[in-house]
C-alpha cells in the first residue's frame, strides 16, 4: 500500500465492503458506495464504456451463485490525489465449481473513488479478466 496512509485504509477498506457486496448480491449496499455516474470498462460490457447503475442492477437481480465465494485483495496499490482515490489490485475470488472442487478466478481491477461531502464515493472501475 502507498500513499498517505488513513486516507489510504479507508479506500482499500471500502473496495473490500464493495467486492463483498457484490460477492452477497446486495444491491443496497453497493449502490449506496457508488455514485449513480458511475462508469466501467469490464469484461461484460464486450469493451464498451457503460455509465450508471442500470448495466449492474441487470447483474445483481440475476442472484448470486449457489456456492459461497470469497474475494482476496492482492498486491494493492493505493493513490490519493486530493479529493480522488485509485485503488489498484488484483482480486482473487474462490468458489466452488460445477464439480464441487474449488476454483480461483483472477481479476485485474482499478477502483476511482471521488471524495464528496458525504464521504468517498466509487465513480469508476476498469476489470480485466
Amino acid at each position: 500500500m502507498t500513499d498517505q496512509a488513513p486516507d489510504a485504509q479507508e479506500l482499500l477498506d471500502l473496495t473490500q465492503r464493495l467486492l463483498e457486496s457484490i460477492a452477497q448480491g446486495n444491491w443496497d449496499a453497493y449502490s449506496s458506495m457508488c455514485d449513480p455516474t458511475l462508469t466501467a470498462f469490464e469484461p461484460e460490457s464486450c469493451g464498451a464504456l457503460v455509465e450508471g447503475m442500470g448495466f449492474h442492477h441487470f447483474y445483481f437481480r440475476l442472484g448470486t451463485a449457489e456456492s459461497p465465494s470469497n474475494a482476496t485483495i492482492c498486491s494493492p496499490h493505493v493513490r490519493v490525489l486530493g479529493d480522488i482515490g485509485i485503488v489498484s489490485y488484483v482480486r482473487l475470488v474462490q468458489q466452488l465449481g460445477p464439480d464441487g472442487k474449488p476454483v480461483t478466478r483472477r481479476f485485474e481491477e482499478t477502483r476511482v473513488w471521488h471524495r464528496t461531502g458525504e464521504g468517498w464515493r466509487h465513480v469508476h472501475f476498469h476489470r480485466s479478466g
